[in-house]
């Protein structure tokens, strides 16, 4: 049901106290406004700066003086006034310890009962004392949808449109990477941040969102916000894991929806080190678009009992309030050790993993997870339950194709041409490396030759490949294990030949 319309149904019903939880004070309270409109009843809305606007009169008289603390007498006006009336009381939470405040509230529950009196309760947290468990009922306001964005925007571009220094024209694939980028802002949000693009682009961008969604990932610390800096041509090789991942790029979109298809629940990425799985998952965030948050699984535990399952639950619904976004995790494996057996920590790890592994299974917000491992064995087997994740991938030793690639990518992006470094050659000699052991073979012959005034050659990148062991000879036991385990239980992110 929209969130106005049961505000309605509930003042219509007699409800006597409505607690709303929301930072949006101007969207929640013109929608109260709104519904005592529609009533025809008169609307009072108190905070302890402002006091209560319009003053009350009270149903014994006038308006009378008062020693009593604001809070207080804003329930005592409450309390005498007459009926056909809502009151909404802003940032009351504060007072809600004050044992006279949670008395005067269970006075007032149980004389408004069946009365046209409502009194609202807004605050953006939910504090509420087990006496008024039974009296107050609680509506989380959420944050625009979609059709709300899309007014918003409206009146933005209806209002800046005849501007002759913005440039207010909108593709359809634009116009709606910015609604569904807007989405998990509260409106003041989507306001500032569609003014600061027309200020400093003079036009509309998704960047100037994804800013401002940053701000709100800063300012918790459970979360990290991951720039998007590599993209798909940055990685070499995966062409399996690519293609998987470019036909479920549009499946983010209502069109998706439309179609029957849900929101993709996200990937788990196992392999050997350094081939390549973080990579991945930060060149997804830009193929797809979407900001990516990344989760130190780490920062979630915390001393206090019950403080790691509600840090938990916090950055779920940090992650889901950002909603479309990538949700990455890496090395899962080390986040939840000893749930396979090792050191006791009173179950707290245990309950973390529930608390995750449900919101895994019922998530129904476009948070798309890609979670990274290198050991299987420490994985609790319920991860790889189907309906966990989309699809497991196994991401082993690039072949002799994806190391001239790998090579080829290295050199470019350090401004050389891979023509003149016989590729072919480099790709042979180098069997058995890892993706980021080609990288450090680039980046040492660099810096030999750098030392030395000198360009960099062929040879220098053989010496160093020549004079490097390759993590896969010295954990060959290792890795022979793990193609083993996901040679039926996954998915190979590439179609591996020879090399």
């Amino acid at each position: 049901m929209d969130a106005k319309k049961e505000i309605e149904v509930l003042v219509r019903a007699k409800y006597p106290i409505l607690y709303i939880t929301s930072w949006e004070e101007r969207r929640v309270e013109q929608a109260v406004r709104d519904v005592a409109l529609g009533l025809n009843r008169q609307m009072h809305t108190w905070s302890v700066t402002q006091g209560m606007q319009p003053a009350v009169r009270r149903a014994s008289g006038p308006v009378k003086a008062s020693s009593l603390p604001g809070e207080l007498e804003a329930l005592a006006q409450i309390h005498e006034s007459a009926e056909f009336t809502v009151f909404l009381l802003k940032d009351f939470h504060p007072y809600m310890k004050d044992t006279r405040v949670v008395r005067l509230l269970r006075d007032l529950a149980a004389r408004l009962r069946g009365k046209a009196q409502t009194l609202i309760l807004l605050s953006p947290q939910l504090t509420l004392p087990t006496e008024l468990e039974k009296d107050v009922t609680v509506l989380e306001y959420p944050l625009p949808e979609r059709d709300d964005i899309e007014t918003q925007l409206t009146d933005v571009i209806t209002a800046m449109v005849d501007t002759p220094s913005v440039d207010m024209s909108l593709t359809d694939e634009l116009r709606e990477s910015i609604v569904r980028s807007a989405q998990g802002l509260t409106a003041d949000e989507i306001e500032s941040a569609l003014a600061r693009s027309l200020v400093e682009e003079r036009k509309l961008t998704v960047d100037k969102i994804i800013e401002e969604k940053k701000q709100i990932v800063r300012k918790t610390g459970m979360l990290e916000f991951y720039p998007s800096s590599s993209s798909m041509k940055d990685v070499g090789g995966h062409d399996l894991l690519k293609d998987w991942l470019e036909k479920r790029s549009k499946s983010f979109t209502d069109a998706a929806r439309d179609f029957g298809i849900p929101y993709p629940k996200g990937i788990l990425i196992i392999g050997v080190q350094g081939c390549g799985k973080s990579l991945v998952a930060k060149a997804v965030s830009s193929a797809y678009g979407l900001p990516m948050l990344k989760m130190d699984v780490g920062r979630i535990f915390g001393s206090l009992v019950g403080q790691s399952e509600q840090n938990m639950r916090r950055a779920i619904s940090i992650a889901e309030s950002l909603s479309p976004c990538i949700l990455w995790i890496d090395e899962l494996e080390k986040g939840f050790a000893g749930m396979n057996g090792g050191v006791s920590d009173s179950g707290t790890t245990a309950r973390v993993f529930s608390t995750f592994l449900t919101w895994m299974q019922e998530k129904t917000k476009p948070v798309f997870l890609i979670a990274t491992g290198n050991n299987v064995a420490q994985l609790p087997p319920e991860l790889m339950r189907k309906g966990r994740f989309d699809e497991i991938f196994f991401v082993d030793l690039p072949d002799t194709k994806e190391r001239e690639e790998i090579f080829s990518i290295h050199l470019k992006k350090r401004k050389r041409d891979p023509k003149k470094f016989k590729i072919g050659e480099l790709a042979s000699i180098t069997d058995g490396f890892s993706g980021a052991e080609i990288e450090q073979l680039v980046v040492g012959a660099l810096n030999a030759a750098f030392f030395q005034d000198r360009e960099v050659t062929f040879k220098d990148i053989k010496f160093e490949a020549d004079n490097q062991v390759p993590l896969s000879r010295m954990m060959s036991e290792d890795i022979a294990e793990l193609r083993e385990w996901a040679r039926l239980r996954a998915r190979p992110s590439a179609t591996y030949g020879e090399g």
